[in-house]
C-alpha cells in the first residue's frame, strides 16, 4: 500500500532524530540530503569533523554515522513508513555512507519503531552506577539486538574483565603523555560553555561528570590536564559492568552495522531503564584493541566497549541545528 510522502516538516523531524545519536566526543559528523522524488534520505560524511590522531581510519566517525542511521530507521518505522535501506551505495562517492527510501508500510518493523521513544531519552552518564547487576534476561535481549543488526555484544566476566579494565588504564596512561590524544580532547570539550544553549557540538563540561577518586569504572575524563572550577570527585562502581560489542569483519561497511548495532542496543537499554557511557580509550590504540576481543573464540574485531549498569542519566548534549545538517532536495 502506497503512502502519502512526509512533509518537508516530518523530514525535518526524521533528520532531528536521526541527529540524536552518540558520536566520539559528540563531533555529530553526519549530513543528511533528502530528495522529495524518491522519498530518500542520504547520510553522507563529514570529513570536516574528523579525529586525526583518536580515529585516524575514520572508524569512530563511521560508527557514529551509523548509530544516526539506526536512529533515522526507528524514527522511519515508527512513523510507518520501511526504511528501505543501502550501505555505502556509490564506490565512487566517499562521502556517501547510505541511503535509506521511505518505501510502502512497516508492517515487518514493530520492534524497531518501538525503540523510538528513547531516541530523546538516551544520553551518555558518566556519573556512578549502582553496584546491582543487570538480570540476564536484559543482558540476553540486548545481546540479540545487536545480533538483528549482524554485530556481537558480549559481556566479559572475571579473568576477562580484569584484562579489559587493565587495557582501559593502560590507553588512559599513554593519553596523559599523548600530545595527539590531547588536542583532539582539547577541540572537542566545551569548558566554558555554562549551558547547552551555548555550544552546537563537543562535549561540555557539565557533561563531563565528576572526576573518579575510587572504584574501577572506565571514564574518560573530558578534562584532561584542564581544571573545571566547582567539579565534583566521586567513587565509582567496583564491578563495572561492560559490554564488547563486535562484528566478524573490519571494513567500513562493518563499522555502520556496529554503529546501528551499538543505537539499537542503548535504545533498548534505555527502554529497560539503564544507563550508559562509552570507553572507547583502548580501541583508539591498534595493540589495545586486538586483545579486547572474545578470549573463547578469538575472532572477530571489536568496535565499541560499553559500560551499562542503574544510575543518574546524564545531562542532555548539545547538537548542530537541524538547519545546519539537512538539505532538502526536489
Amino acid at each position: 500500500m502506497s503512502r502519502q510522502a512526509p512533509t518537508d516538516g516530518q523530514v525535518t523531524a526524521l533528520a532531528h532524530a536521526a541527529a540524536a545519536a552518540p558520536s566520539m566526543h559528540n563531533a555529530q559528523p553526519w549530513l543528511f540530503r533528502y530528495f522529495r522524488r524518491s522519498r530518500t534520505f542520504e547520510i553522507h560524511a563529514d570529513f570536516e569533523r574528523t579525529m586525526p590522531h583518536s580515529d585516524p581510519d575514520t572508524r569512530g566517525l563511521h560508527i557514529g554515522c551509523g548509530a544516526a542511521l539506526l536512529n533515522l530507521r526507528v524514527a522511519v518505522a515508527h512513523e510507518g513508513w520501511y526504511p528501505e535501506t543501502l550501505l555505502l551505495p556509490d564506490p565512487t562517492d566517499r562521502t556517501l555512507l547510505t541511503s535509506v527510501r521511505l518505501t510502502g508500510s512497516a508492517t515487518d518493523e514493530s520492534e524497531l519503531g518501538a525503540l523510538c521513544p528513547a531516541i530523546h531519552q538516551r544520553r551518555s552518564s558518566r556519573f556512578p552506577f549502582e553496584e546491582r547487576e543487570i538480570p540476564d534476561p536484559v543482558r540476553e535481549a540486548l545481546s540479540a539486538a545487536a545480533r538483528v543488526e549482524g554485530a556481537a555484544l558480549t559481556f566479559p566476566a572475571s579473568w576477562h574483565l580484569r584484562e579489559v579494565l587493565e587495557l582501559v588504564q593502560e590507553a588512559e596512561a599513554r593519553n596523559i603523555t599523548d600530545l595527539g590524544s590531547d588536542q583532539d580532547l582539547a577541540r572537542w570539550t566545551r569548558i566554558d560553555a555554562p549551558s547547552v544553549g551555548t555550544a552546537d557540538d563537543g562535549v561540555p563540561h557539565y557533561a563531563f561528570g565528576p572526576r573518579k577518586r575510587g572504584g574501577k569504572a572506565p571514564i574518560r575524563d573530558f578534562a584532561g590536564p584542564r581544571r573545571v572550577a566547582g567539579r565534583d570527585a566521586a567513587d565509582f562502581e567496583r564491578t563495572p559492568q561492560l559490554a564488547l560489542l563486535s562484528t566478524s569483519h573490519d571494513h567500513p561497511e562493518d563499522w555502520l552495522r556496529a554503529g546501528q548495532a551499538m543505537e539499537r542496543v542503548l535504545l533498548l537499554a534505555t527502554l529497560e531503564g539503564l544507563s550508559s557511557s562509552f570507553a572507547t580509550q583502548p580501541i583508539e590504540w591498534t595493540d589495545l584493541r586486538w586483545p579486547l576481543r572474545d578470549p573463547v573464540s578469538g575472532t572477530g574485531y571489536t568496535q565499541m566497549l560499553l559500560r551499562l549498569g542503574y544510575g543518574p542519566k546524564g545531562p542532555r548534549t548539545p547538537r548542530r541545528p537541524v538547519s545546519d545538517v539537512l538539505d532538502i532536495q526536489p
